[in-house]
């Protein structure tokens, strides 16, 4: 008895058996959205039913036949024959027959394709982990001291690398004489390793033309430049929210590219958008931008958030929306900026539920003190 808890501890790496369902019943959802995106699912006039369910079955394994290699497609389809009922294979060696039953074989080709598989899972998933721990070195472990702001910020990836990017950081220009602090926000179009790889190209940018000194819409109009020769004629481009803080003055200065539009909740009550911009990165090459400018005051709330808030779906299909957002932040005014993110962060886990996570989700809150 104890050697069966030790195995099926070790199996199950202590999960229970709840949670376990749980996980299977993600991964299957996400195979079958995987394999069924590119099967036409509408019943065409006239085709009855079982055609119906016969075509898509057929449908549906070559969707999983075009997701292995040639070969690996040869061994499967050797496989399913053999697990066809009264079929055998013999096996002639130096005039001895030997009878083997098709579904044996059947079951070992599988169990090699299925080793085949799992050493290229095995291989993907630490080449993402090694990604993973590199897009965590170009992402902030903790908010900087920016005088009159507490800071808190938080992204959760829907995939094991994120297409998301958020930073707080100082910037010296020649119309100030301290230090003022640049505050960025960015999603690129689309999910996992394409989407990463162009986060950190976007990272790099900002950290490189920032140091120039120039005025935001000048800074943005140069990161829109060379986010165009690597948004493939503008299918992968980027949204993105950069502002620019003076401590002296409480200004913030902000270009909004495309994206969701920062909610400015005032000591009062009053809602502002910060809306002012232009495109998103990557569209158009030399788009202008404007840039626009709010003085903050003690007691006010700033919220910035990627889509992956607002439009993150239970399993009714419905989105969390910016009234759930909003409606949290009300009742968490007095609180630091560090719990109303944990405090968003549960409420949202507890809007969605089981249902998968589409995209990446990110937000960042600062409040002025």
């Amino acid at each position: 008895m104890k050697r069966a808890r030790t195995f099926w501890q070790r199996i199950t790496d202590g999960v229970v058996l709840g949670e376990l369902w749980n996980q299977f019943h993600a991964d299957a959802r996400s195979s079958y959205r995987l394999y069924s995106k590119e099967i036409e699912t509408e019943r065409p006039q006239g085709r009855g039913r079982v055609k119906h369910f016969i075509w898509m079955a057929k449908q549906f394994l070559w969707a999983i036949f075009d997701k292995l290699t040639p070969a690996r497609r040869v061994l499967l389809l050797i496989a399913l024959i053999f697990l066809i009922p009264d079929v055998d294979v013999l096996w002639d060696n130096d005039a001895h027959t030997l009878g083997a039953s098709g579904a044996f074989w059947g079951v070992i080709l599988l169990l090699v394709l299925l080793l085949l598989e799992i050493s290229d899972r095995v291989v993907m998933k630490r080449d993402l982990q090694i990604a993973k721990e590199i897009q965590a070195w170009l992402l902030p472990p903790e908010p900087p001291a920016v005088p009159g702001l507490e800071i808190a910020f938080a992204t959760r990836p829907a995939n094991t690398v994120a297409g998301d990017y958020y930073d707080v950081f100082p910037r010296r220009t020649a119309e100030s004489s301290g230090s003022n602090y640049l505050i960025a926000i960015a999603d690129v179009a689309g999910k996992s390793v394409p989407a990463a790889m162009l986060m950190a190209t976007f990272q790099a940018s900002l950290k490189t033309l920032s140091a120039i000194g120039s005025p935001l819409t000048e800074l943005v109009g140069r990161m829109n430049n060379y986010a165009c020769s690597n948004s493939q004629n503008g299918r992968r481009f980027t949204t993105a929210f950069i502002a620019e803080y003076e401590p002296a003055s409480r200004t913030l200065s902000y270009v909004n590219a495309g994206h969701n539009a920062p909610i400015l909740r005032r000591r009062a009550g009053a809602i502002e958008r910060l809306q002012e911009g232009g495109i998103p990165l990557g569209i158009q090459q030399n788009a202008v931008y404007q840039s626009g400018a709010v003085t903050l005051e003690a007691g006010d709330w700033l919220i910035v958030f990627t889509d992956g808030v607002t439009e993150a779906e239970n399993a009714r299909a419905e989105e969390y929306g910016e009234s759930r957002l909003l409606a949290v932040q009300y009742a968490n005014l007095a609180a630091a900026p560090q719990t109303l993110l944990s405090n968003i962060m549960v409420d949202l886990d507890r809007f969605v539920g089981s249902a998968p996570q589409h995209d990446d989700i990110t937000l960042l809150l600062l409040k002025v003190v």
